[in-house]
């Protein structure tokens, strides 16, 4: 069967809002064709890159120079499959205090994604 389409069913659970509506994705040849199920456009978006793309807000905490803990996330959600990378590249980091939420610790920890400071610590 030369150009035979490939296509099949994704059932997920919709997370961009509380609603958690079930979507039903067609996805043919790797890119998602339909969604159904959503009660809001961000869920079709939701849908559409979870099949193609998946991405995900990073978020864990780094040891200050002082000992503190400051809470950390990337501003933007990063490709699912580089999560351990970057994890990777943030393990060991001590930040410098003080620190104030949206504080950029890490620029450019993936793509143009930076990692913010998320709590203040003095």
């Amino acid at each position: 069967m030369v150009g035979a389409i490939k296509s099949e069913i994704k059932n997920l659970t919709c997370v961009e809002c509380p609603m958690g509506c079930s979507l039903k994705v067609t996805v043919e040849d790797g890119k998602a064709v339909s969604v159904e199920g959503n009660n809001c456009p961000r869920g079709k978006a939701y849908g559409e890159n979870e099949v193609v793309c998946p991405r995900r807000t990073l978020t864990t905490s780094l040891r200050t120079d002082k000992g503190k803990m400051v809470a950390v996330k990337t501003d933007r959600p990063i490709k699912k499959s580089e999560i351990f990378e970057v994890m990777e590249k943030i393990n060991g980091v001590k930040v410098a205090t003080p620190v104030k939420i949206g504080d950029i610790i890490i620029e450019k920890v993936s793509e143009d994604i930076n990692l913010v400071a998320s709590s203040n610590v003095e």
